[in-house]
């Protein structure tokens, strides 16, 4: 699974919403899952119930991914640390599934129990809107012999 943490850290973005970071993580993840040919469910119904008087209605997960003779992945999207979370993914693990929590922001970033597999992204925040560029930058050409060293400048006659 190491290509799906590889394939969200290469992502950059400039000036989203806090919905919209959401959205384009969770999209990044079906795509991944597709791309693997595997049958990928949104918004999927999570073992976990919901509070009263919600109870006989289930949580849902952000994505679920079935993957033939392997145990099924469940990915959680948060841009903060939830407790919930939390008990939702240990709760999908004790029927068997992968859980995955991809959290992101400009803060700390917890950690989870395991076998929860935590997926860090920080961004920067501005007026309201999320950054993300972590790409290293762009290696530039050498320079040609002799344009290494400083050449003094004359100065200007007072």
């Amino acid at each position: 699974m190491d290509d799906l943490a590889d394939r969200l850290t290469a992502l950059t973005f400039g000036g989203l919403t806090r919905d919209q970071v959401t959205a384009l993580l969770i999209d990044t993840v079906a795509a991944w899952g597709e791309e693997h040919g595997w049958r990928v469910y949104r918004r999927a119904p999570s073992v976990v119930t919901l509070p009263p008087p919600l109870d006989r209605q289930h949580s849902v997960l952000d994505v679920a991914i079935a993957r033939p003779g392997a145990a099924p992945l469940v990915v959680e999207v948060d841009h903060t640390d939830r407790r919930r979370t939390v008990e939702k993914l240990l709760a999908e693990a004790e029927e068997g599934r992968i859980p995955f929590w991809v959290r992101w922001g400009p803060g700390r970033i917890a950690e989870a129990p395991p076998p929860i597999h935590v997926i860090p992204l920080r961004v920067t925040r501005h007026q309201g809107r999320f950054s993300r560029s972590d790409l290293a930058a762009p290696e530039h050409s050498p320079l040609p012999p002799g344009m290494a060293e400083a050449a003094e400048l004359p100065l200007p006659p007072e």
